[in-house]
């Protein structure tokens, strides 16, 4: 049931009087109301409680205030919550009483949570908050110096103080890194974590200036390295209202980490290329290939340079991310119509953990001459990589090959990315990761690093013939 769009069966409270109503939701704090009886009450009002009963519950909240809407749709009005605020979407979509305040119900233990910070630790973070406090108050006042000026001259003084101060303190940046691996490179996963944490909330308005860190760290699609992630580290620009954003915004991207994710576009385009070029007996079927968690596949543009190049091909991109999908089909459209060519791409909207329990996959999905993926196994324990890495290789033909990248334990951005960012992966070394494919009957297996050495590559070839 839709109780967005559906009236619900509720009556407020007033002393002892219970007053039958209309209710639906009206926003996620807010209730549109229409009242069943006379109507003796003006706005304003307030009633002592509401009692709600849907999907065979009741729900009882609080102190209530109706104020006069008259023109919604018919309703009288809406109600609005006095004492405890209540998170009306969660209700009625989950059936979960959350009210707002509960948020403050572990403030205690977050307060505590100073407490276990190593003093070195916090004089680090204190000092480089102070700083960042100077530079961002300098460059404000910058920027405030030429706002009057014309757009094209507000563009160029900015960027002559972005290329003269600004390189300074990216430099002064790449020193304050250099210093926190130092304090932080004899602590445990736990350290890390309850460290990273207290680092977070005493630059948290810092953070938020970047707008790839404010990703990385709010999350919205529930996950780091979504597909708006990726496009500002292939972008590699400055972005942001104010320089000192530009500038918070550009250093993480100028990273070695950043740059190994620009590189593997490169590499899966290249790889793609040469084993296609390699391939015989194709006629008449075009080289299937298979993306796991595309993303945006924004390396469709890498691949696909011609007309020519659009008829090789019969892509599947899979994603458990719909949006993600929905921008990559947007992609793969645009790229035709530049290059006036019809591209053959099947999309699927599914989960790894659904690919691994279905059976007979590779008889629903087909098998593939090659199949890549640069970043999923980043976040992948490894039982569950190393059960989808066996997925995988039941997809791929007969020769068929895949290339797997996952970043290597000796990343030098890693506590760039777990302390500024609040991006975890899990790292491997070149045994482990080779080690995934210990119950893989592969013809070759062969690991490989990009330029910056932060990611690794899993290139494996499938038996010519099956066992």
């Amino acid at each position: 049931m839709n109780h967005e769009a559906s009236n619900i069966k509720a009556h407020l409270v007033k002393g002892k009087k219970k007053i039958p109503i209309d209710a639906r939701y009206g926003s996620r704090h807010s209730l549109l109301v229409r009242l069943l009886d006379v109507n003796p009450f003006v706005g304003n009002t307030e009633f002592s409680g509401l009692v709600i009963e849907f999907n065979g519950g009741k729900f009882e909240l609080g102190p209530c205030r109706l104020v006069s809407e008259p023109s919604v749709d018919g309703y009288d009005g809406r109600l609005i919550f006095v004492s405890e605020v209540y998170d009306l979407q969660r209700l009625f979509f989950e059936s979960k009483i959350v009210k707002l305040q509960d948020a403050f119900l572990n403030l205690p233990l977050i307060l505590a949570h100073k407490d276990k910070i190593k003093q070195s630790f916090k004089d680090y973070t204190a000092n480089l908050s102070y700083d960042l406090n100077v530079y961002k108050n300098l460059f404000d006042e910058l920027d405030a110096e030429y706002a009057e000026e014309p757009e094209d001259i507000k563009k160029a003084i900015q960027k002559a103080i972005i290329d003269t101060e600004g390189k300074k303190f990216m430099h002064y940046l790449d020193d304050k890194l250099d210093e926190l691996e130092e304090v932080v490179a004899d602590f445990s996963k736990e350290e890390h974590e309850r460290h990273g944490f207290y680092f977070r909330k005493q630059l948290w308005n810092f953070i938020m200036c970047s707008p790839i860190m404010k990703r990385t760290n709010l999350k919205p699609r529930g996950y780091a390295g979504d597909s708006e992630m990726m496009r500002m580290i292939y972008s590699n620009d400055y972005e942001g209202e104010s320089t000192f954003s530009k500038l918070m915004q550009k250093h993480p991207l100028e990273q070695p980490g950043a740059q190994a994710v620009r590189n593997r576009r490169k590499i899966i385009a290249k790889t793609l290329t040469n084993i296609q070029n390699n391939y015989s007996d194709l006629q008449p079927e075009k080289f299937k290939v298979l993306s796991i968690a595309c993303g945006a596949a924004f390396e469709m543009k890498d691949i696909l340079l011609s007309p020519e190049d659009s008829e090789k091909y019969h892509f599947t991109l899979l994603d458990q991310d719909r949006s993600a999908l929905s921008e990559a089909a947007a992609r793969v459209e645009q790229i035709g119509k530049q290059l006036g060519a019809k591209i053959k791409v099947d999309y699927i909207n599914a989960s790894v953990r659904t690919m691994v329990a279905t059976r007979q996959l590779a008889k629903k999905w087909g098998q593939f001459h090659f199949l890549y993926c640069m970043g999923l196994f980043d976040y992948l324990t490894p039982p569950v990589a190393r059960a989808v890495l066996g997925t995988l290789y039941q997809l791929l033909k007969p020769g068929g090959e895949m290339l797997i990248g996952n970043f290597h334990i000796s990343n030098p951005s890693r506590y760039y990315m777990e302390y500024w960012n609040d991006w975890v992966l899990y790292y491997r070394t070149e045994e482990e990761f080779m080690d995934l494919l210990r119950d893989v009957p592969s013809e070759k297996k062969s690991i490989f690093f990009e330029d910056t050495g932060c990611q690794m590559f899993l290139h494996v070839k499938k038996q010519t013939k099956e066992l």
